[in-house]
């Protein structure tokens, strides 16, 4: 772990109850999303110099827990993100640097309550990533072009629990994880072209409902970083290398109780991975790991 350095700014948009800022890009802006007074979601942006500009994706409800909230931006300033509109239904949408707008759903999503597409992440090259659940509630992967294209996938072996991309790299490789028929998690890469290759972390628990390995996030080179459970339900780290090798780690301090331990969910161009730990006392703490 290494000390935090340099000013810490914080900051909160006017009339929100709760900040949370979710994706940051090269030019240091912050995209993310705030509840208002009337515990509607909000999206934002807030650009290296501090201004924050708030907007609504068009369609979004107006009542609690309705809203927009922005996941994800670009290098050039695109974000995207999901909203819920007035029938609690969720939808994609993407939002240009000069804040255009467009909404989407994903072929096959659910129009029922809570049912929709989830946009996650979007990268330098403006494909987005995300999920979508049908109308049986199972979950989806899909990958939306700059075009609007979307080609929804699914992890081979998913079972009712489905498939959950988290992150998408320049060259359009997504990492994320699926379910079994037993719920076991596992993490998969898909390649550009389609192509997806799964995995376990060595350690992993293969038989335990609900746990398993949990793809966070890939970088430019292919390296991917990730958490998984073991048996005695104790997460740990994990570095998979472009080339497939997986090595664990663990924070200094992680508890080594269930439901303790490391929980790794970003990894930098440059290899440096972040995330937090929960300690013995149960206390969540972050940490940062250079390569």
């Amino acid at each position: 772990m290494r000390a935090a350095s340099g000013a810490i700014t914080s900051f909160d948009p006017i009339g929100t109850t709760a900040t949370a800022p979710e994706s940051i890009d090269t030019a240091g802006a912050v995209a993310g999303w705030y509840v208002d007074a009337t515990n509607v979601y909000r999206g934002f942006v807030r650009v290296a110099g501090g201004t924050i500009t708030r907007f609504d994706a068009p369609g979004a409800g107006g009542g609690a827990n309705q809203g927009t909230l922005a996941d994800s931006i670009d290098t050039a300033g695109a974000v995207a993100g999901r909203y819920i509109d007035a029938g609690n239904m969720i939808h994609g949408f993407v939002r240009g640097p000069g804040g255009v707008t467009t909404t989407f759903d994903a072929p096959g999503a659910g129009t029922s309550a809570y049912q929709g597409t989830t946009a996650v992440c979007i990268n330098a090259a403006n494909t987005i990533t995300g999920f979508y659940a049908d109308s049986s509630n199972m979950t989806h992967g899909f990958a939306r072009a700059p075009s609007g294209t979307v080609t929804s996938f699914d992890a081979s072996g998913a079972g009712l629990g489905g498939t959950r991309p988290n992150c998408i790299n320049a060259a359009g490789t997504i990492v994320g994880w699926y379910a079994d028929a037993s719920d076991v998690h596992h993490g998969f890469v898909r390649a550009a072209n389609g192509a997806i290759t799964t995995f376990d972390a060595p350690g992993a628990c293969t038989t335990c409902a609900g746990s398993g390995t949990f793809g966070a996030c890939i970088n430019a080179a292919g390296a991917i970083a990730g958490y998984y459970g073991d048996a005695s339900n104790v997460y740990h780290g994990f570095e998979r290398a472009a080339g497939g090798a997986i090595t664990g780690f663990e924070a200094s301090g992680a508890g080594t109780g269930a439901y303790h331990g490391t929980t790794a969910l970003s990894i930098s161009n440059a290899g440096a991975i972040a995330g937090y730990y929960v300690d013995a006392s149960g206390v969540y703490h972050g940490f940062l790991l250079t390569p």
